[in-house]
């Protein structure tokens, strides 16, 4: 194995591996991230370490690199050190070479010696939606020395993981969609129901069945409607009649669905997930964690978390409420500078309240960058000046953002569009402003285009003299760590670019 890093310190997260190391699109790397949020599950039902392998060098060079690795809490590693940022020995890069252009799930004959381990070796296709194609292999690495009793729950367990696997290869598995990111998320080893394509349960593991048990389950499990099942022990009506959909649209195909029981005391998570190998139906998965404990502190972290919520929310209020006072103190002023003044103060205060106003919405302190920003620029025309009438629009997407980057990011935005609507566009009364977004696993690109009367031949971004360009350069340099670059455009107008790292440390 060789290691690799940059310079001489390793890199450990899968973003700047990637970005380091590929030219993946932003929406594989985004499918990447889903696989690797996944893959707990697959390892634990593989009994097996798994290790994501992605084509570097030049095309047709034969070699890949290790950038993320899940060991199995099912059974012992195959891989105690660890193996991120390694680069495939020879031996192993024809069996992923082949895995990448075949498409197709392979296992080697016979098993190898792996410092002192006998270990199997299987390799799965990972394919991106969209019609990307394959864009990284899975190595599926099971020890051998590990001592297993051939059982139901292991014949279940793995009958599941082939499944799954193929859907990897499919493309079908994981999706957008069904991405379960709840602290309470079930695991393999919290309790697992193979269900048939009619809904009755084929293998039900022993926690499984001790969980329904508690919920008021008293009859056996295997042989059962498991929709009947949960719609009968649950206490609220509708709350059952919820869960037992989401089996149902399970084994119709609908992407992973999570749903909760509370029963004769006891709360339970459930979590269905779709079985379509090939495309084939064959039954769904659902993984059941009993969550009674975590449910009574989650009440008492409710409170907290409201809290949060509802400073944000009386922050957008206030700022709402300053926001008025100066559009009503503009209204009153005679003189058309201050006026001005105050007039751009309004729309930096609502630019800000908007952020916070997403954060009273969010659970996590992330804002939906897209949603503030298509909210902001239709409120720029309306301050601007009378009679100016410039369409706007938004090409590409920004995505979700952490709440630190969010405030500055839409602030320099709702800047550039500013400055474009009042010195582009200072002796007409239409035009077109263009925000384009382009994001990679490392970075976050903005241009802000006009079609205005361009820049004149003085100018320098950084001696301009404006308010707005100078809270545009201080929170590029100290809030986003990023470049800003103001040129004229192609053929007429202007064009500002910002590059922004999305990796940056901090963050």
């Amino acid at each position: 194995m060789i290691g690799v890093g940059n310079r001489g310190r390793p890199v450990s997260t899968l973003s700047n591996l990637l970005a380091a190391h590929t030219a993946l699109t932003g929406a594989a790397v985004a499918h990447l991230q889903r696989v690797v949020a996944e893959w707990q599950l697959l390892a634990d039902l593989s009994f097996a370490d798994f290790l994501l392998w992605v084509p570097v060098g030049d095309e047709g060079a034969g070699r890949f690199l290790c950038v993320a690795q899940c060991r199995p809490t099912t059974t012992a590693t195959a891989h105690p050190e660890d193996m991120v940022g390694t680069v495939a020995s020879a031996s192993q890069a024809p069996q992923l070479e082949r895995a990448l252009h075949d498409a197709a799930l392979r296992r080697e004959d016979q098993p190898r010696w792996h410092r002192g381990r006998s270990v199997r070796r299987e390799v799965v296709p990972v394919r991106a939606p969209g019609g990307e194609g394959v864009v990284a292999v899975l190595g599926r690495d099971t020890n051998l020395a590990a001592p297993r009793v051939p059982s139901t729950l292991e014949v279940s367990y793995l009958a599941v993981a082939a499944d799954l696997c193929q859907m990897v290869a499919d493309g079908t598995f994981p999706t957008a969609a069904g991405r379960d990111e709840g602290t309470s998320t079930p695991r393999v080893g919290d309790g697992l129901v193979r269900i048939s394509t009619s809904g009755r349960v084929l293998y039900a593991s022993p926690n499984a069945a001790s969980a329904f048990h508690r919920l008021g389950w008293s009859e056996e499990l295997v042989g059962a409607d498991l929709a009947a099942v949960v719609r009968e022990v649950a206490d609220d009506a509708f709350e059952g009649g919820e869960a037992a959909e989401h089996v149902r649209g399970a084994l119709a195909g609908t992407p992973s669905q999570r749903a909760e029981l509370e029963g004769h005391g006891a709360s339970a998570v459930l979590r269905a997930l779709p079985l379509h190998p090939r495309g084939v139906p064959s039954g769904a998965l659902v993984l059941v964690r009993d969550v009674t404990e975590v449910r009574r502190r989650d009440r008492a972290l409710l409170s907290k978390d409201a809290t949060i919520r509802e400073i944000h929310h009386r922050v957008k209020n206030n700022l709402q409420t300053v926001a008025a006072l100066l559009r009503l103190q503009a209204r009153r002023t005679p003189h058309a500078e201050a006026q001005e003044a105050l007039t751009e103060s309004v729309r930096r205060v609502a630019s800000i309240a908007l952020v916070h106003e997403a954060l009273a919405a969010s659970v996590d302190e992330r804002v939906d960058i897209d949603e503030v920003l298509d909210r902001v620029l239709p409120m720029m025309n309306d301050l601007s000046r009378p009679g100016m009438r410039v369409s706007m629009r938004r090409e590409g997407e920004v995505g979700v953002l952490p709440a630190v980057m969010a405030t500055p990011l839409v602030m320099v935005v709702t800047e550039l569009v500013s400055n474009a609507l009042e010195h582009g566009f200072a002796e007409r009364a239409s035009g077109c402003v263009v925000i384009t977004a382009t994001r990679t696993a490392a970075t976050l690109e903005v241009e802000v285009r006009d079609d205005g009367r361009g820049l004149p031949e003085t100018f320098s971004l950084e001696r301009a003299p404006g308010l707005g360009l100078q809270i545009v350069r201080t929170l590029v340099d100290s809030e986003l760590a990023g470049t800003l670059s103001i040129r004229p455009g192609e053929d007429v107008g202007t064009r500002a670019v910002l590059r922004v790292p999305l990796q940056h440390r901090g963050r």
